[in-house]
């Protein structure tokens, strides 16, 4: 059983052994799945106090990838316009156990240079030599200003609203 007073420190990302990835519904295909490749970030957790435990995570927006190299660009320039705006950040600002092993993680997530508070459920769960936290959030792009459809000859492409998030990141203390 995990003793949270142990967890306490200063823990890093392992981009080797952590998964940022999407799924968004579409019209013409059932769902499109990808994933950022180009992340880091730390996590300062207090086991005694989780409420004072922070998280700050940045993405290399340019990284998307659906391993389709059209839509991939599509999404770089169109969407997430990663010459203007190269990276994603989520930076927490409040963090609440729900119970032993889940927490609730609030922060500012920012996309395209826009910054809107998003509040990811987690759970924690630990391996011989690092902690791992898995989460997922459902977001509407259109809060960022991620706004596209494209109407054609079968009667357009319709790109979802909704973009659910699937967090799985582990960590270790520094």
């Amino acid at each position: 059983m995990i003793q949270l007073s142990e967890l306490t420190g200063t823990y890093v990302l392992d981009t080797t052994d952590s998964k940022l990835a999407f799924v968004v519904p579409t019209m013409v295909v059932a769902k499109v799945r990808g994933q950022f490749d180009e992340f880091e970030g730390t996590a300062q957790l207090d086991g005694a106090d989780p409420s004072k435990s922070s998280v700050r995570v940045t993405v290399q927006a340019a990284s998307v990838q659906t391993f389709n190299k059209q839509r991939d660009d599509h999404l770089r320039r169109s969407f997430l316009e990663t010459a203007d705006h190269p990276t994603m950040t989520f930076t927490s600002t409040k963090v609440e156990r729900v119970d032993r092993m889940r927490y609730d993680v609030t922060g500012e997530l920012t996309i395209r240079g826009m910054t809107k508070p998003v509040t990811v459920p987690f759970e924690l769960t630990r391996t011989d030599d690092r902690l791992r936290f898995t989460g997922r959030v459902t977001i509407n792009r259109k809060d960022w200003g991620v706004r596209w459809i494209a109407i054609g000859e079968a009667g357009g492409l319709f790109v979802g609203d909704r973009v659910t998030l699937e967090l799985d990141i582990a960590a270790v203390k520094q």
